[in-house]
């Protein structure tokens, strides 16, 4: 496609058809637009990113392994304690999870899969767009990069030049027309990268919680048995 528009721009006008007047008049343009878009895209996985950050650290916590361990036990209420005022998925699970106790190992269980379910999308909240940017923005630098090798030889067919002047012309158009490449790359990778990091830090988060929940449940249904020998007796 780029070699019919640059074969479109060498020829004599009336060799040029009208579509592809018209679609060479749309891609001459500056490529500076595209740049701009990068770097407000940029901008944005930035801050979104910082926030992402600051959700995971606060809404976690540091000491599951060894609440699973009282749970386990049945040190119910040491554990209540310990998540008095606690945010996210493991919290919000071991809080409605004990206040279900009353009805049975099942319902617990089903309480904290729903619980799951609930919690996990407010983690995975901008992951997609950060995906979706790591995946893209390298097509939308070389989308600039090819609008800026247009207009380069486009100026060449237009300039009176001769000689070293030509290469002086094109070199410097598609050297400017590469920065659209090179910034798309430096939007990506960084949008690519969080998105790995955030995804790992998702899935570790719910094997914690899911362990917790187990815990809680083995703990209420070691319970029963006890519960039911010393009534028989």
């Amino acid at each position: 496609m780029l070699s019919t528009f640059l074969f479109a721009q060498l020829a004599p006008p009336e060799q040029v058809g009208w579509l592809s007047r018209k679609l060479l008049g749309v891609t001459l343009t500056s490529a500076e637009w595209v740049l701009w878009l990068l770097v407000i895209l940029s901008v944005l996985s930035i801050a979104l990113m910082l926030e992402r950050a600051v959700y995971f650290s606060t809404h976690r916590l540091p000491d599951s392994e060894a609440l699973a361990l009282k749970l386990a036990r049945g040190e119910f209420e040491a554990v209540r304690a310990a998540i008095q005022g606690r945010k996210g998925m493991e919290a919000a699970v071991i809080r409605e999870g004990l206040a279900s106790t009353a009805q049975g190992a099942d319902t617990v269980e089903e309480v904290i899969a729903s619980t799951v379910a609930r919690e996990r999308p407010q983690y995975e909240r901008y992951l997609s767009f950060l995906g979706t940017l790591g995946n893209n923005a390298p097509f939308i630098g070389l989308f600039g990069t090819v609008l800026g090798i247009i207009k380069a030889f486009h100026d060449l067919g237009t300039a009176n030049v001769k000689g070293a002047a030509i290469q002086e012309t094109v070199m410097a158009g598609i050297s400017e027309a590469l920065v659209a490449t090179a910034v798309g790359l430096a939007v990506a990778i960084p949008a690519v990268v969080a998105f790995n990091v955030f995804n790992r830090q998702l899935k570790t988060l719910t094997s914690r919680t899911n362990a917790l929940g187990h815990a809680l449940v083995a703990s209420l249904r070691a319970e029963r048995p006890k519960s039911s020998a010393g009534e028989g007796h």
